[in-house]
């Protein structure tokens, strides 16, 4: 059962800062920096009773708490990812954990390859659905006996992503737009044939991360934004001389990051406080 371990890593994480995050968040590839505004403490994953290390590249593996543009907030500085050999119940245990400490609200970002037309390497899109192929496979963080300390057994996934921070976070940024955002658990990029399928289906943008997070968000009642900054162009088809790479992520990322940090020191402080 999830209650004891998720009580032992706050317990710890209490042990080091008395602060009381509203806010947790979750930073994609390459956009730890956006953490560098963070007046806090750091602490690294695997200081924590059960956390999961990160070890994929351009992901730090810390966890910041402490006051983020005015907010009290929980950070992860870099997720971990099923395709690390992670399940989808430990991949989201730092959600758990994150909403044992107090966060009513998930803020996460992810790098996600760009498959609508028109979209551009440093765009920024507000996810409003997703369309998980690890879940339809069974992959489902919800998976296994149930917990009733931990919320419902069946949970909706419609408007899991709250449309009222979708527009304020469009207030403050016009240029961001809606999608839906598909999920595979990689590390291999996407072939253009499941490229080609995703986009027939409806998908905008595809990513390999994000979804399990928000399930365990939701289970928990916690209201969702996420963002995913576009920072590659899928390729849709084999004639397309066009090689994927994670540099070529990176790079993007690197770029993105100032606009994402300008978007974020408006956006946090704007967040609804807790329901009362």
């Amino acid at each position: 059962m999830l209650i004891p371990q998720i009580a032992e890593a706050t317990a710890f994480i209490r042990s080091q800062t008395d602060v009381v995050p509203d806010i947790a968040l979750t930073l994609g590839s390459g956009l730890g920096p956006v953490a560098d505004a963070f007046e806090g403490i750091a602490i690294p994953y695997g200081d924590i009773p059960h956390f999961p290390v990160a070890h994929a590249p351009g992901h730090d593996g810390q966890l910041l708490i402490g006051t983020l543009y005015g907010r009290s907030c929980v950070a992860m500085r870099g997720r971990v990812h099923m395709y690390e050999g992670y399940t989808a119940q430990e991949v989201t245990f730092p959600l758990r954990v994150m909403h044992g400490l107090g966060a009513h609200t998930a803020c996460l970002t992810n790098a996600a390859g760009g498959m609508r037309d028109g979209m551009t390497v440093g765009d920024f899109v507000a996810i409003e659905d997703h369309l998980s192929l690890a879940t339809a496979a069974g992959e489902d963080p919800l998976r296994g006996m149930h917990d009733p300390g931990l919320g419902e057994r069946f949970v909706s996934m419609n408007k899991a992503y709250d449309p009222e921070l979708i527009a304020l976070a469009q207030s403050i940024d016009p240029a961001i737009t809606r999608g839906t955002y598909a999920h595979a658990i990689g590390p291999s990029f996407e072939p253009p044939a499941l490229v080609r399928l995703l986009q027939l289906i409806g998908c905008d943008m595809v990513g390999m991360s994000t979804v399990p997070e928000v399930i365990v968000a939701r289970h928990a009642n916690m209201r969702v934004f996420a963002l995913s900054t576009i920072t590659n162009i899928s390729v849709s088809t084999v004639a397309d001389s066009h090689v994927t790479n994670e540099a070529e992520v990176f790079e993007s990322a690197k770029l993105i990051t100032p606009k994402l940090s300008a978007f974020m020191e408006k956006f946090i402080p704007a967040l609804p406080d807790a329901p009362q």
